[in-house]
C-alpha cells in the first residue's frame, strides 16, 4: 500500500512539474530602452508584457541600446538566464552582435523590426537561428513591382524617381518587373525633388500619353505632381511607396492616389486583443502589436517543440501561427512567407485597402 501511495505521489509530482514547465516559458526581450530609440523599445516591452499575461510566459527584458555592444551583452544575459526564445531587436548592429552568441546557446531569435536583407540571406552560411516578424528591406519595392505590373498591364504608364537611392531602387525594381512581363513604360525620367511645382514634368508625362505614373520619391512630391496634373487636366493617377504614409504637407493627396505600404496593424488586429490593450491603457501602435504576436509565436512554438521533442527553432519554421495580427508563417530562410505590403487607394480622406474598394 505504501509502495502504491509512493508511486502515485511520484506521478503527481511529475505531472505538476510538467505543468509548471509548460507555464514558465522564459522569453528574452531585447529592446532599446535607452537612447533615441527608447520610445520604440518601450512599445516592444509593453506589447510583449501584455501578451505574457495572456500566455503565462515569463519575460527577461534587457536593454540592447541599439548598439553592437548592447546586443552582445543582451545575448550573454539571455544565455546565462537560459531563456528559450528571444524576441525584439530593432537595430541591425544589435542583432548581428547577438546572433552568434545566441546560436552558441541554441536560442532562436524573432526580430520585430530589423529589415536588413542579409540578416536572413546569410542563414545558410552563418547558421543563425533568426526569424523576421516584419518586412525585408526589399519587400516594399518588390511588392510595388508585382502589384503595379498586375494593375497596369493594360495601361499607358510611366516611371519616374527623385534620384535618391530609395527612389532609384524603387523605380528600377518596378522597371525590371514590367520589362520581365513584356511591358514598356511610355516615359521614364528623374525629377528634381522638393520643388514648389512639377508642371514641366507633368507636361512631359501628358505629352507621352501616360495615364498612370509610379513615382519613387517622397509623398509631398507625389502630392504636388498630382495637383499639377489636375490643373493641366492630364488625367493621371499617381502611385508611390510607403512614403505616402506621412502627411503630404501643404498640398493634399489627390483622390485615387495609390500607395504600396504595410497594413496598419491596429486597423487589422484581432478585436479581443485590441480591447485588452485598451483595458491595460497600452496604445496599440508601432511595435506593440508585432511584439504581442512574437510572444504568441514563441509560446506556440515552445509547446509544439515540447510535444515533438525538438528544438524550438525547428518548431518556428514551416508552420502557421495564429496571432493577433493574422496568420504568420516563416519561410526556410526565416523571412515571412508572404510579402506583407499591400495596395491602398486614397479616397479623399484616408488610404483604404484597394481590394476593399
Amino acid at each position: 500500500m505504501r509502495a502504491a501511495t509512493g508511486i502515485m505521489a511520484m506521478l503527481g509530482s511529475l505531472l505538476i512539474a510538467g505543468v509548471v514547465h509548460a507555464e514558465t516559458l522564459t522569453i528574452g526581450v531585447a529592446a532599446p530602452l535607452s537612447g533615441p530609440s527608447a520610445l520604440l523599445g518601450q512599445q516592444i516591452v509593453s506589447g510583449a508584457a501584455l501578451a505574457a499575461r495572456t500566455t503565462g510566459a515569463e519575460l527577461n527584458t534587457v536593454d540592447d541600446a541599439c548598439t553592437a555592444e548592447g546586443g552582445a551583452a543582451a545575448a550573454r544575459a539571455f544565455a546565462e538566464a537560459k531563456v528559450q526564445v528571444v524576441i525584439g531587436f530593432l537595430c541591425t548592429e544589435a542583432i548581428e552582435a547577438a546572433l552568434p552568441i545566441l546560436k552558441g546557446a541554441g536560442i532562436p531569435a524573432v526580430t520585430v523590426g530589423v529589415r536588413t536583407e542579409s540578416l536572413t540571406d546569410r542563414r545558410a552560411k552563418t547558421g543563425w537561428q533568426v526569424f523576421r516578424l516584419g518586412p525585408r528591406g526589399d519587400d516594399e519595392r518588390n511588392a510595388a513591382a508585382t502589384i503595379l505590373t498586375r494593375l497596369w498591364k493594360d495601361e499607358l504608364f510611366a516611371i519616374v524617381d527623385d534620384g535618391t537611392i530609395y527612389g532609384r531602387e524603387m523605380a528600377e525594381t518596378v522597371r525590371a518587373a514590367v520589362e520581365q512581363a513584356a511591358l514598356k513604360p511610355v516615359f521614364m525620367d528623374t525629377f528634381r525633388p522638393e520643388m514648389d511645382n512639377q508642371i514641366a514634368l507633368v507636361g512631359r508625362l501628358k505629352k507621352a500619353g501616360a495615364t498612370h505614373v509610379f513615382a519613387g520619391g517622397d509623398g509631398a512630391d507625389i502630392a504636388i505632381m498630382a495637383r499639377d496634373a489636375g490643373n493641366l487636366d492630364a488625367g493621371i493617377v499617381f502611385a508611390g511607396g510607403e512614403a505616402l504614409r506621412t502627411a503630404p504637407g501643404d498640398v493634399p493627396f489627390a483622390t485615387g492616389t495609390l500607395m504600396i505600404a504595410l497594413p496598419g496593424w491596429s486597423e487589422t488586429a484581432d478585436k479581443t486583443v485590441l480591447d485588452a490593450f485598451a483595458s491595460a491603457n497600452v496604445i496599440a501602435e508601432g511595435y506593440a502589436l508585432p511584439a504581442y504576436a512574437a510572444v504568441e509565436i514563441a509560446n506556440a512554438a515552445s509547446s509544439a517543440a515540447q510535444s515533438a521533442g525538438k528544438p524550438v527553432a525547428n518548431a518556428l519554421a514551416g508552420q502557421d501561427f495564429a496571432t493577433a495580427i493574422g496568420t504568420i508563417r516563416f519561410d526556410p530562410k526565416g523571412d515571412l512567407s508572404k510579402n506583407p505590403y499591400r495596395a491602398y487607394r486614397f479616397d479623399g480622406q484616408r488610404f483604404l485597402p484597394l481590394e476593399g474598394q
